[in-house]
C-alpha cells in the first residue's frame, strides 16, 4: 500500500537513493512496459517544477519506451532487491521479459507504470529530452572515460508529478 506525498515532502537522501540504492526507470509503449536500472541522475527544481533528470544511452531498449511515452516512473526498490537491480541493468528487454523473469509486480498510477515492490516511486512527466553533445563537454577526460564509443546519453528532464511512499 502506498500513500501519496508532494515531491517537496520527500526526506530521503537523493545521493544515496540514486547512486547507491539505484532506480528502475520504467515506461510503457503500445501496451508493453520495459524497465532498466539507473544509478545516474538527479532531482531539483527546473522551470519552477520539482524535476528529475535521467540519462539513457541510445542502445538501451528502455529508451524506446521512454521516447514513446509522455511519462515514466523511477522506482526505488531498496538494497534487499540488489539482485533484481543488477539483472535489470545487464539484461535487455529485447531478449526476454525482464519484468516477468524478476517477479516484479507491475502497477499503474494513471498511465504511468511502476512496481509494487518499490519503497519510493516518482511519477514523472517528460518536459525535455536532448542527446549529450561531444562539443558541450568542458572536461574532455569525461569523453574518454565514459564514452569511448561515443554513445552519448540522452538527458531527460521530467516533472515529478507525485511521489508514492510505501506504508
Amino acid at each position: 500500500m502506498f500513500r501519496t506525498i508532494n515531491p517537496e515532502e520527500l526526506n530521503d537522501n537523493l545521493f544515496k537513493m540514486i547512486g547507491r540504492d539505484w532506480l528502475l526507470v520504467t515506461a510503457e509503449k503500445d501496451g508493453k512496459a520495459n524497465t532498466m536500472t539507473a544509478s545516474w541522475g538527479g532531482a531539483g527544481i527546473m522551470w519552477g517544477k520539482p524535476s528529475a533528470f535521467v540519462f539513457i544511452r541510445p542502445q538501451r531498449f528502455t529508451k524506446e519506451f521512454v521516447d514513446g511515452s509522455q511519462e515514466f516512473s523511477l522506482t526505488v526498490l531498496g538494497s534487499s532487491h540488489r539482485e533484481i537491480l543488477n539483472y535489470c541493468g545487464t539484461v535487455s528487454g529485447r531478449d526476454e521479459d525482464k519484468i516477468v523473469k524478476c517477479g516484479l509486480t507491475l502497477a499503474h498510477e494513471g498511465k504511468t507504470p511502476y512496481f509494487e515492490e518499490g519503497n519510493i516511486v516518482l511519477i514523472c512527466r517528460k518536459l525535455f529530452a536532448q542527446e549529450l553533445a561531444e562539443n558541450s563537454f568542458l572536461d574532455k577526460s569525461i569523453i574518454e572515460k565514459w564514452y569511448p564509443q561515443r554513445d552519448y546519453h540522452t538527458m531527460y528532464v521530467a516533472e515529478i508529478e507525485k511521489v508514492l511512499i510505501k506504508e
